[in-house]
């Protein structure tokens, strides 16, 4: 009773459960830029140096999602396993 009384009185969250996914702000925000820059990046490129198919933008931004996800998924693995 005391332990509950204690963690609201503190505002602390609930302890996470086995198994329960993890996100950390710096995973939302590297995911955001991972989606954007699927978007971004062959939008900029018509914009500076000209212009692409359909098609194309297509394929680079499914590229650049498919490399971003990999690249989010061997760096936030780690703190995941670490965290309690």
């Amino acid at each position: 009773m005391t332990e509950e009384l204690l963690r609201l009185s503190l505002n602390i969250p609930d302890m996470r459960k086995p198994g329960e996914p993890i996100y950390l702000r710096i995973h939302m925000v590297a995911l955001a830029l991972a989606v954007a820059a699927s978007v971004i990046v062959p939008r900029l490129y018509e914009i500076f140096v000209g212009p692409l198919s359909f098609a194309t933008r297509i394929g680079v931004g499914m590229l650049i999602a498919v490399g971003a996800g990999i690249a989010l998924y061997f760096m936030y693995r780690s703190s995941a396993r670490n965290e309690p």
